[in-house]
């Protein structure tokens, strides 16, 4: 989504795409912190993250702890700012375990 939130403001049609994921009812980002954004990353993230507050529903994945979301955007401010929206409204729920990926993985061998 960053990528493309990127490529769209270099080709200046960032509110074509703005407006397109407000038609949704449900946005849902998975593998937050998996790669850390770039600044410009982060903060186009934001704004859509910022659209959708209090409009959609929004779904957030990430193996990442609420303070170590720092290392994917990159900003102490921006950070503070985006949980402030996403866990205002939110059901937060904490899953612990072996990756389902890995224990399928680890079957199949044996």
């Amino acid at each position: 989504l960053a990528n493309d939130l990127m490529e769209a403001r270099d080709e200046l049609s960032l509110s074509k795409l703005h407006n397109k994921l407000s038609k949704h009812k449900l946005l849902i980002i998975d593998e937050i912190g998996y790669v850390s954004l770039s600044a410009t990353g982060a903060e186009l993230m934001y704004d859509i993250i910022n659209q959708q507050y209090e409009v959609s529903s929004l779904i957030m994945i990430s193996n990442l702890e609420f303070s170590n979301w720092i290392q994917a955007f990159k900003s102490d401010k921006l950070t503070a700012a985006l949980l402030d929206r996403i866990t205002h409204y939110s059901n937060i729920i904490k899953m612990n375990g072996d990756s389902y990926r890995f224990s399928n993985s680890i079957a199949k061998r044996k």
